[in-house]
């Protein structure tokens, strides 16, 4: 079979054929239809810091997909051959603290497809049948390749908020903060404010609902005027960048509640007296997707049709135009991008 593969410790990935994966008895075997490129994946294309302390070369390469199921282990009985499916790319131990207390997506132990081992980049890929998500019969592959940065949106969005009638500040608008807004927007958030540096990703942010989308010099005007002077209820921090993370401690309200899942490169310093204490303001730090009730809240939100991520996919590409799909995201004028695979 074909399969993107991370060859060496050095830039660049290779298409390879490799052997079909085997599967174990509590396994499943999926041909992958779809497939979600991200920013990790051109970290460790790039073969930067972060990937050459946490990756191994070789492993095939790829945590985003969607397929159908084409073999089941000895042990699986809740997942059916021909079945569409996607799947949490968080392989968790089970038996820890916290995977026993409802706090899986925190798990110590985390493995994940793509990062720890073979991922989806390619025609096949094993997984264990716990993992496995059914894909509703009407939602596109594309679609369910990319649940697990919709899921991190959800995540952000909706745990511990309280968005009907709320208004929301999402900082920054790659693709999962634009996913934000259309998932604040069909939660009823009564008035969404998007920033970001990039013109493109803000036209982005509009068509999924934004009602205002502006640079980041023009937030704090656009929050003060749509919420009397006030600030926002709720700040979904997804850029990682320490003047945005600011901002988004200066334009919440007192009382209010900062989702942080936006990373940054490196330390940073915080007020925490007069940016965190004072206001009163909660804040949460937010790690992939929870075990399963996020996945639950996609399901739901995609079957009512009020959420429509669509419009965020904005390239797609066969595997073999890997170069350009990597190029598309570093360039910074692409939405989600896609492989079609299958």
């Amino acid at each position: 079979m074909r399969a993107l593969v991370k060859s060496s410790k050095a830039p660049g990935f290779v298409l390879r054929d490799v052997p079909v994966p085997t599967i174990r008895d509590d396994e499943v075997l999926i041909r992958v239809k779809a497939a979600g490129v991200c920013g990790t994946d051109v970290h460790i294309h790039e073969w930067d810091a972060w990937a050459q302390g946490r990756c191994q070369p070789p492993f095939t390469v790829g945590h985003e997909f969607a397929g159908v199921v084409e073999q089941v282990g000895s042990l699986v009985s809740d997942v059916k051959v021909g079945a569409r499916v996607t799947a949490e790319g968080h392989i968790v131990c089970g038996h820890c603290h916290l995977c026993r207390t409802g706090n899986a997506h925190v798990c110590p132990n985390t493995r994940i497809i793509g990062v720890d081992r073979d991922g989806a980049f390619a025609d096949y890929i094993a997984m264990p049948a716990s993992n496995v998500w059914p894909l509703d019969d009407d939602i596109p592959f594309a679609i369910g390749g990319i649940h697990d940065p919709m899921g991190n949106a959800f995540h952000t969005a909706l745990h511990g908020t309280d968005l009907p009638g709320a208004t929301v500040l999402v900082t920054g608008c790659g693709p999962i903060g634009i996913f934000a807004v259309g998932i604040a927007k069909a939660a009823g958030a009564s008035h969404i404010v998007a920033s970001d540096v990039n013109p493109r990703r803000l036209e982005l942010a509009r068509r999924m609902g934004a009602h205002a989308a502006v640079h980041p010099s023009d937030a704090e005007a656009a929050v003060r005027a749509a919420t009397h002077g006030l600030g926002v209820d709720v700040v979904l921090e997804m850029s990682g960048v320490p003047a945005a993370i600011h901002q988004a401690f200066a334009l919440v309200r007192v009382g209010g509640r900062v989702q942080m899942l936006g990373i940054p490169a490196k330390p940073m310093d915080v007020d925490f007296a007069t940016e965190v204490i004072f206001k009163g303001i909660t804040v949460y730090g937010v790690v992939g997707r929870r075990m399963y009730d996020t996945w639950i809240q996609m399901t739901q939100f995609l079957r009512s049709k009020q959420f429509d991520p669509t419009p965020v996919i904005t390239h797609r590409f066969p595997l073999e135009q890997h170069a350009e799909a990597i190029a598309a995201i570093k360039s910074g004028e692409a939405g989600k991008v896609v492989f079609e695979i299958g």
